[in-house]
């Protein structure tokens, strides 16, 4: 039994599925607070034929939760994390959870995201502040001081260990096991005049790129000579008989 195509076009579809994960990070290399998405692959033992024929895998993907640069811009309803922690937000499919903490405030003083979904506090109410009290000043635990007075406080969220992440959004993402609240804010803080930026390094994905690019070919240069060494061997057994 021939086993270098089948082989060779496992090796295409997760070169394929690479492919597009490396696209979709670079076209996001410059989003706020982007997670990358990452793909791991693993072989499969095959015993369809006499010997064993290792095939490459599609690949599971999976969200990368590195952190990303922080950039100052001095604004303060621009926010970022330090740590591993996230910002909630409200959306129609529920809370999600995000590093990009540009806020942007409402009419009526609620603090939205740039797409207009209320970011939470703690224990997932919408965060409201005076929009005619002053600029206002975030502490490194989330409280909002404005005019001199407490008045609320900028929920953070950490992942459970262990928990599946999938990507809503562009730059939010939803856990399959409840967030929890960050209580000790030495490992997490909030930075304030400050936006994260995408994890992604273009340099490192373009040169991923290319590999894969090369390899994908190289797997195709495989396929096409094991059809003419097949379509040979038919020809000369078709020519002995």
């Amino acid at each position: 039994m021939q086993t270098t195509l089948p082989v060779a076009l496992s090796a295409q579809l997760a070169m394929e599925k690479r492919l597009e994960s490396l696209a979709n990070k670079l076209a996001n290399a410059s989003t706020p607070g982007f997670r990358a998405e990452e793909v791991k692959f693993e072989t499969i033992l095959s015993r369809a034929s006499n010997r064993p024929v290792a095939f490459v895998s599609e690949g599971q993907q999976f969200l990368s939760t590195r952190a990303g640069a922080l950039t100052q811009t001095g604004n303060p309803l621009d926010l970022a994390v330090a740590g591993d922690a996230f910002f909630a937000i409200q959306t129609p499919r529920g809370p999600v959870y995000t590093r990009d903490g540009r806020m942007m405030m409402s009419e009526e003083g609620e603090l939205r995201t740039v797409n207009g979904e209320p970011f939470l506090d703690v224990g997932g109410a919408p965060l409201q502040i005076d929009p005619n009290g002053g600029p206002i000043q975030v502490a490194r635990d989330g409280m909002i001081t404005q005019g001199g007075g407490q008045i609320g406080a900028v929920g953070l969220f950490r992942m459970p260990a262990g928990a599946n992440l999938s990507r809503a959004g562009t730059s939010g993402v939803v856990p399959d096991a409840p967030a929890q609240p960050v209580v000790d804010f030495n490992d997490d803080r909030i930075a304030q005049g400050f936006v994260e930026g995408s994890n992604v390094n273009p340099i490192l994905e373009m040169t991923r790129l290319i590999e894969v690019q090369r390899v994908f070919e190289q797997a195709a240069s495989v396929i096409q000579t094991s059809e003419n060494s097949l379509n040979g061997a038919v020809t000369q057994l078709g020519a002995n008989k």
